[in-house]
């Protein structure tokens, strides 16, 4: 009997030390929660397409820490119940290390909380509102934050564009666009520039004449619209047919094709603030654009490079801790100095976002142009 239990024991750790290599040499797991579908479609495929593509690089080079890296994306069509369910699914099933989400400020808004409380870092590629990262020390961003490109905005248009009045038309609904409005008046009136109407409007309306109208009247030499693609094309579409003539602005949530498409020349002579340019001629950059050009058959934005950039990070910081624990990740991801991304060298502050440069884009005969860089 006592021979057959030491037998038994024999057997059952043999197993086990055959079942370790397994283990250790199985995928790490890393969520993605994107709008796929929906009205920002184009924002979620493109950070989809970045986030893929960087992690099949990872992949192609041997992976991280001896694994290969597993991307599970969900799309949360832009609604907040479902990226809350979609990130409960990824952390408490799927069991994963990480989390690269989301597109929006106000749906990561939504999305951190859950991350924090499960102690997962999450690293969003585009929220820029400061108050994403003010949820905890397990979220970080890629992207810089609205206070310094509303301030880039007000700068480019008192200063370069040499515009002293401005107006204003806000998303209500939305946390990014409130933010950008904010700051944008803040510097701009602090520079000497005068805010000489103010006008709001909610995600998905399709007639904004009212406001516009009020707009037109108060004679600004800018607008400033701090909104998505898929409601600032109406927008401009709109104010060109009131007969305004004079140039809108907006942030990073213009980056899409189908602005140009929706508003087409309504839209020339427009300018906003991004976080790269296609054109730049630094070397990762064109090599990014290149590969992605391959891969995807069309020009990378800059959803597609911070979510690229998001995804790099997040491995460098695997690498660096030696483990895939969250709280080392976390660590890790802290401490990150100079990383060289896409969308240029990446330090992270006190506050995990990144200290990090902008660009102006202008909108001229119907193509996204780079205009200047503004730094930090």
């Amino acid at each position: 009997m006592k021979h057959f239990a030491k037998l038994f024991l024999i057997s059952v750790v043999s197993i086990f030390l055959l079942v370790l290599p397994l283990q250790a040499a199985g995928t790490i797991k890393i969520g993605a929660i994107f709008p796929i579908t929906g009205p920002l479609a184009t924002f979620g495929t493109s950070c989809a397409n970045g986030a893929k593509m960087a992690i099949e690089e990872v992949n192609l080079r041997g992976g991280v820490l001896g694994s290969k890296i597993e991307l599970l994306i969900e799309d949360d069509q832009y609604k907040p119940e479902e990226a809350a369910n979609a990130a409960k699914k990824l952390i408490e099933r799927d069991k994963v290390v990480a989390l690269i989400a989301e597109v929006t400020s106000s749906v990561t808004l939504v999305v951190a909380p859950i991350a924090q409380q499960s102690k997962i870092v999450l690293l969003t590629p585009t929220a820029t509102n400061p108050k994403v990262t003010q949820v905890g020390d397990y979220i970080f961003r890629a992207c810089f934050i609205d206070d310094f490109q509303g301030e880039v905005m007000a700068n480019f248009v008192y200063k370069n564009l040499k515009l002293k009045t401005a107006a204003i038309l806000t998303a209500v609904t939305s946390d990014y666009s409130k933010g950008l409005a904010q700051f944008f008046k803040q510097k701009f009136t602090a520079l000497g520039g005068k805010i000489v109407a103010e006008e709001s409007y909610s995600e998905g309306d399709s007639d904004f004449r009212a406001q516009l109208t009020k707009i037109k009247s108060a004679k600004p030499d800018f607008v400033y619209v701090p909104g998505y693609y898929a409601d600032v094309g109406p927008i401009l579409l709109q104010a060109r047919e009131l007969g305004i003539t004079v140039p809108f602005g907006g942030g990073d949530g213009w980056d899409s094709p189908v602005l140009l498409q929706t508003a087409g020349k309504a839209a020339e002579g427009c300018f906003f603030s991004n976080h790269y340019s296609p054109d730049s001629k630094e070397p990762i950059v064109q090599t990014f654009v290149k590969n992605y050009q391959k891969k995807y058959g069309t020009t990378p934005d800059a959803l597609a490079a911070l979510a690229y950039d998001a995804a790099k990070l997040l491995v460098d910081a695997i690498k660096r801790a030696g483990s895939t624990d969250s709280s080392k990740i976390k660590d890790a991801l802290a401490a990150t100095k100079g990383f060289r991304g896409v969308t240029g060298v990446i330090t992270f502050d006190a506050n995990r976002n990144p200290v990090k440069s902008a660009v102006i884009i202008e909108i001229k005969d119907g193509k996204q142009v780079y205009r200047t860089t503004v730094k930090p």
